[in-house]
Order: structure tokens, then C-alpha cells, then sequence
């Protein structure tokens, strides 16, 4: 495999090609700004090789967002840019880190006996309720299927789901779901993007209903994943929610690279 460094100049290539078909970038000094529909927003971030981004770089970045109706967000490498974090501050966000992982030593795992491994097609019409329950992690409201007891889920958002058909359909978005008894138990997903020839991916999610943890369901659906991207993918990447989510992807041949900066407008 690539040396670290590499591995992480190539996560810095792979986060800003990411958004152009979408979002074409505007420069706010160090950082670029994707600009795109409001319904599928990406974060600023630092051009690769930066290494210094002052406080009035994120000011700006974020009156470009907010003035187009975006989220307040910037993202980085903390490893490449480790001055972010304080000029985001300075700026008035909220900054966290997240730990960073890159597959080295794919595991295969086997999903339990009865449950079923799908990719969604775009033209799926349970693609919503897969989005819905990729970006509510099975909160209890979310963890029925269509049609099931349960408390109600919230409407999907119509522009993020048309976004999201259109992402899948063209293979920028790639949706796994685990379903046992005709109930999704796990969804996932992958963003393979082509980097100066060379395809890299990012795993964007994989959340698993409370009631089926403990029996590997999430671990084995994202081996799957890794699987699947590794088929046209030289590069597999993810950003873990915690150090514990970090510690279960080593389990399917994660190794950790570093840390991920992400700096919002703290909660009301």
C-alpha cells in the first residue's frame, strides 16, 4: 500500500473531486466552498496541500454558505491542516474530531442465516425509507418497516431522495440493505469517485436496527460494501462516528490513518 502520507493526500484529492459534478467549488481564500443545491450540501474544505487556513478564510467560506442557503460546515485531514481546528473556532464553529480509517486488511464476514444482502436500484420505491434509516441510524421511530407498528417516521425530503435516485442510478452513490423476514436490519453505503484516474471510495454510512445488534449484521454489511468498492476501487476510506464505531471497522479490515476535522455552527 501507499506510504500514510500518500494515503492521506489522496483522502484530501478525493474529498474536493467529490462534490464537482454537484457543486462546483468557489475559493474562498484556502479553503474551496462547493456551492450546489441545498438538498445535497458539501462542506468547505482546505485545497490539497494546504497546511495554514486563518480564521477569515472559514469566515468567509461561511458566508458563501450561508448566503446560498447551506449549512455551515467545513471539513479536513486534521493530520494535513492542523490549524484548522483553531481558526474554525475563532470563527465561531463548533469543532470536532472523528477518527479516520482506511481498509489494509480486507475480512470477509457472513451475514447471519436468514438475513439477505441487496444493492438498491435508483428506480427502488424503498429508496427513501433506506435513506431515511442510513440518516437516522434506526432512532426508534425510524426502526419499522413501511407499513409497520411504530411510531410514524418524518416525510422523507422529496429533493434529497430525487438527488439521492439520480446519485444511485449513475453510480456515484452505491445503497447495500440487510433484510431479514422483509424488514431492513442494516443499510450502508459507498461514494466511488474517479481521481485522476484512479477510482477511491468513501463509506458514507452504515447503521443497523437495535433489536438485530449484537449478532454481526452491521459489521458483516460493511464487509460487503468494502467488497463491493474494492472491486473497481485501488482506495476505501471512512470516517467513524466514535472510537468504538472505529474499534467494530477493524474488525472487517479497517486500519486507522488519523483524524477528521468537522467544524459547524454549534446547537441553539
Amino acid at each position: 500500500m501507499p506510504s500514510r502520507p500518500g494515503l492521506l493526500d489522496r483522502v484530501e484529492q478525493y474529498a474536493v473531486v467529490a462534490s464537482l459534478p454537484d457543486a462546483p467549488p468557489v475559493a474562498a481564500g484556502a479553503l474551496a466552498v462547493p456551492i450546489g443545491p441545498p438538498a445535497w450540501p458539501f462542506p468547505a474544505r482546505p485545497y490539497p496541500g494546504t497546511r495554514t487556513v486563518p480564521a477569515d478564510d472559514v469566515r468567509a467560506a461561511v458566508a458563501l454558505q450561508e448566503e446560498a442557503g447551506l449549512p455551515a460546515a467545513v471539513e479536513w485531514v486534521v493530520d494535513r491542516t492542523p490549524s484548522l481546528a483553531a481558526a474554525a473556532r475563532a470563527a465561531g464553529l463548533l469543532v470536532t474530531e472523528f477518527p479516520l480509517l482506511v481498509v489494509d486488511d480486507p475480512v470477509e464476514l457472513l451475514l447471519p442465516l436468514g438475513v439477505r444482502l441487496y444493492v438498491v436500484g435508483g428506480d427502488d420505491p424503498a429508496l427513501p425509507h433506506y435513506q431515511h434509516l442510513l440518516e437516522t441510524g434506526f432512532a426508534p421511530h425510524a426502526a419499522e418497516g413501511p407499513g409497520n407498528a411504530g411510531e410514524d417516521p418524518a416525510p422523507p425530503d422529496e429533493a434529497r431522495t430525487a438527488v439521492l435516485r439520480e446519485r444511485v442510478a449513475t453510480g456515484r452513490t452505491v445503497v447495500m440493505v440487510a433484510v431479514e423476514d422483509g424488514t431492513p436490519v442494516a443499510v450502508g453505503s459507498h461514494q466511488p469517485v474517479d481521481v485522476d484516474g484512479t477510482e477511491i471510495s468513501e463509506v458514507v454510512g452504515v447503521a443497523s436496527s437495535p433489536r438485530r445488534r449484537g449478532r454481526g449484521v452491521g459489521a458483516a454489511l460493511a464487509s460487503a460494501l468494502v467488497a463491493q468498492a474494492r472491486e473497481t476501487a485501488d482506495l476505501v476510506f471512512l470516517t467513524a462516528g466514535d472510537d468504538d464505531v472505529a474499534r467494530v471497522y477493524e474488525r472487517v479490515g479497517f486500519a486507522w490513518l488519523g483524524s477528521t476535522g468537522v467544524a459547524a455552527r454549534p446547537p441553539d
